[in-house]
């Protein structure tokens, strides 16, 4: 079905389990991560299905941690004809991460991917969003490591992550040691010289539907926009972590209507893989990181 917009936009998937979230990190402690009950492969399962029920092929963002675990499932979501994309492997912020660390993990991380499904891996999305002016050397990495594209710089200011005044629309960054590698921003809306969080997970249960709708309409009037969510946000039945408000807040607010917004928005607007998008985009503008920093 083509709605009243013809453009194709983004739809991505973070595949990470609740006890994974940043927010979580300070009360959850990764050692125990093996024995906590996991619902990941019900809720992917359960975003498959509403896929499915919209014919719309997405791009899975796995974490390499889940991977390891649930490799059938990995092969499940590849089979069903969605992209593949590597979330890296411990959901650990980047700029908590020495470069070492970095690029053993991710390396192993997309190498997990790669192993299970038998084809590359293209495509990369960090946790919470953290390639920030702080880790920027990151994408030095993505970029020996092989990645033709990366989806984790938002061009907004947060407490947590953010470049504010980078790029708004897909560009194309040259690394320090030579490496061009796709950036596909998180989407935002311009209001005035505020650039406003749109792009999904938390702001997309936070604002009206109705809100939401507007503001991507707005974007594609002229260019495609990127939505992202994560299996946990359809879970109402999660356990309840005792964490700080904020924490809480942004983790369960709104989590038991989330479902039904994901129905309307799949109704309301044309979605593909990120690759999909990608490679149609008529990207004009490259940039430099030493620009961004």
């Amino acid at each position: 079905m083509i709605h009243s917009t013809a453009r194709i936009n983004a739809f991505t998937i973070d595949v990470e389990d609740y006890f994974h979230v940043a927010a979580f990190s300070n009360v959850i402690n990764q050692n125990n991560w093996d024995a906590m009950k996991s619902h990941v492969v019900k809720n992917t399962h359960r975003m498959m299905q509403i896929l499915a029920n919209a014919n719309v092929t997405a791009t899975f963002f796995i974490l390499g941690w889940v991977a390891e675990r649930n490799r059938a499932l990995v092969k499940e979501i590849y089979q069903s004809g969605h992209e593949i994309a590597c979330h890296g492997y411990s959901h650990k912020l980047i700029y908590r991460q020495s470069q070492k660390e970095f690029s053993e993990e991710t390396k192993t991380a997309k190498n997990i991917l790669e192993d299970i499904i038998g084809e590359s891996i293209k495509g990369y999305r960090a946790a919470s969003y953290s390639i920030t002016k702080k880790s920027l050397w990151a994408l030095d990495i993505l970029g020996e490591c092989g990645f033709e594209y990366d989806s984790s710089i938002f061009p907004v200011r947060h407490d947590n992550y953010g470049i504010v005044n980078s790029p708004r629309l897909p560009y194309k960054i040259i690394t320090k040691n030579g490496c061009s590698i796709k950036e596909f921003p998180l989407s935002t809306l311009k209001l005035l010289k505020y650039n406003l969080p749109i792009a999904g997970g938390g702001y997309f249960r936070l604002f009206p539907y109705l809100f939401s709708k507007t503001a991507f309409r707005a974007i594609n009037r002229m260019n495609p926009f990127v939505f992202y969510i994560h299996p946990w946000e359809i879970d109402k039945r999660q356990p309840r972590i005792k964490a700080s408000l904020i924490s809480r807040f942004r983790h369960y607010n709104n989590i038991d209507v989330c479902e039904a917004r994901l129905t309307k928005l799949l109704t309301d607007f044309n979605f593909t893989t990120m690759e999909n998008v990608l490679s149609t985009a008529n990207i004009t503008t490259t940039v430099s990181t030493d620009e961004l920093g």
